[in-house]
């Protein structure tokens, strides 16, 4: 909720437009890979984020990118943030993570490379 207000407002928000908050329920995986690869080539760089059982999808996506070498790690940082528990109604710590990826010297190469290679038929080349 807190999030949706200062991008109301413009205020933090406005500075990081190169910000993903991940969920492992909302969207699937591979949806916040292509928005990260989206934001890198804009951005030149990525800043993932998450709480919880969401930082397992973070770190996925994050070594996902690295292990394709469209991206180098460039900043983790953990910490814990306090939210309050609607049921119970007492205030609980969460996990939470954030990774900054920057683009690799071979990002736009291996991009061009997967944008061409579904338009060329490798069976009949010769």
């Amino acid at each position: 909720m807190g999030m949706e207000a200062v991008a109301a407002t413009g205020g933090v928000e406005a500075q990081k437009k190169n910000r993903i908050q991940v969920s492992n329920t909302k969207k699937p995986l591979f949806f916040y890979v292509n928005l990260a690869k989206r934001y890198i080539q804009q951005h030149d760089e990525v800043e993932l984020s998450a709480l919880g059982m969401a930082i397992t999808t973070v770190v996925t996506i994050a070594e996902i990118l690295k292990n394709n070498g469209l991206a180098i790690e460039k900043k983790v940082s953990t910490s814990t943030v306090s939210m309050k528990d609607e049921n119970k109604g007492r205030v609980v710590l969460k996990a939470k993570i954030e990774i900054v990826l920057g683009k690799s010297d071979k990002f736009d190469l291996l991009m061009n490379a997967s944008n061409a290679a579904p338009e060329t038929d490798t069976k009949n080349k010769e």
